[in-house]
This record gives structure tokens, sequence and C-alpha cells, in this order.
């Protein structure tokens, strides 16, 4: 037996960009930061940062596209996947992604006012390789904040 299932809560990086296939179907994509604070070896709290790239499709990216915005709070539920490509030199290159099956907004309204305010610090995504895939991301920002487990659906 084997389980390939991913939960994380973050913040998105920037607004949803939805698509739709030559049957009609909807695809959006967006990425999430998630934050994990640890100390160093000399004793000194450090933050790091990681980004994912989520992909939603159907019916939930289309809620996705008119709910969601950069800095909000996100729970997702999905799984993993891989995806494999040639670059303009002819070298390999994979990229992983988040499929997503579920997500649930968190935080309110106040947190969607806060967020229009500009009361936010930067936090940037590395920019993406020049021979990613056409989806990949841009540098973005989208507010700090850490996630408390007050935030955790469950």
């Amino acid at each position: 037996m084997s389980v390939n299932k991913v939960i994380l809560v973050g913040r998105l990086g920037r607004d949803p960009e939805t698509r739709f296939t030559t049957s009609g179907q909807a695809v959006a994509n967006f990425s999430i930061a998630t934050d994990e604070t640890y100390k160093d070896r000399a004793g000194e709290r450090q933050k790091r940062t990681e980004w994912h790239k989520i992909v939603v499709w159907g019916k939930q990216a289309e809620i996705a596209q008119k709910y969601l915005r950069k800095g909000a709070l996100v729970f997702i539920e999905g799984r993993i996947q891989s995806r494999q490509w040639d670059d303009r030199e002819g070298q390999k290159r994979t990229s992983f992604e988040i499929v997503c099956n579920n997500f649930r907004m968190l935080g309110g309204r106040a947190e969607g006012a806060a967020q229009g305010s500009g009361q936010s610090a930067p936090v940037h995504e590395p920019d993406a390789d020049q021979s990613a895939p056409p989806h990949s991301e841009e540098t973005v920002s989208s507010p700090g904040g850490e996630i408390s487990d007050e935030d955790i659906p469950f």
C-alpha cells in the first residue's frame, strides 16, 4: 500500500491564475508560502519560507479564482505530482506541484480588509528559472505573519 497525501496551511503568494482546457474545464494555478521557525547552531532563531506550486481543477478552480486573493490564509489538501520537461538547452528538468483536491479559506473578513490596507511585511519568492515551464512562479510578495495552531482546522 502507498499514500500520496499533502496537507498545507499557508498564505497565497499571488492571486490564482485560471485557464480553461479545450474541453472547457477550469484549471487554476497559484503559490502558497509556509513558514518554519528553528534555532541554528548558534542558538539564533531562524525563519525559513517554503514556496509550493498549487494546481486546482474544475469547479474548485473557479471558486479559487473568485474568492482567493494574494496574502489569504488557506488550508490545502492534495497530492504531490512531478512534471518533467526539457529546457531550451535540452537539459531535463523536474518540478513538483501539489494537485489540490480540497481547500478551505481560513481567517475572516477582517483579515482580508487588513491585506487591502497595505499593512504587511513583504516576503519574496525566489526568482523562477528562465527554463521553467510556462506556469512557473514569478517574484511575488505576501504578508508575513506566523501560522499558529489556531489557524489549523483540525
